[in-house]
């Protein structure tokens, strides 16, 4: 099995809530401080990508425990967006731990 890092990659799904941004300009520039916002707090906003559909934008956050990352997304929730978090493992990790299944 591949060796694990002391972090866990989660996935964060959001969407915005109009009532709290005004524009696209505006939304685009809080990036900067929800990054800097989760890096305090220990969490890494290793990727993030604006997505078309059901969810705004797609987060994938590296953080030492599930604690941090409900921080993380209630600093995300403060900054207008509604947020679904859930764990992820890398397709290979998750071969390895349904092997013996």
């Amino acid at each position: 099995m591949p060796q694990r890092n002391e972090y866990t990659e989660y996935a964060l799904l959001a969407q915005t809530r109009t009532t709290h941004v005004q524009n696209s300009q505006e939304l685009a520039s809080i990036w900067g401080s929800i990054r800097n916002e989760c890096e305090a707090i220990g969490a890494d906003i290793s990727r993030s990508y604006a997505a078309l559909g059901e969810y705004d934008f797609l987060v994938l956050l590296d953080a030492p425990s599930r604690d941090v990352c409900f921080k993380a997304s209630l600093i995300l929730e403060r900054h207008g967006l509604d947020v679904q978090s859930m764990e992820v493992v890398p397709t290979d990790a998750f071969g390895d731990l349904v092997e013996d299944i």
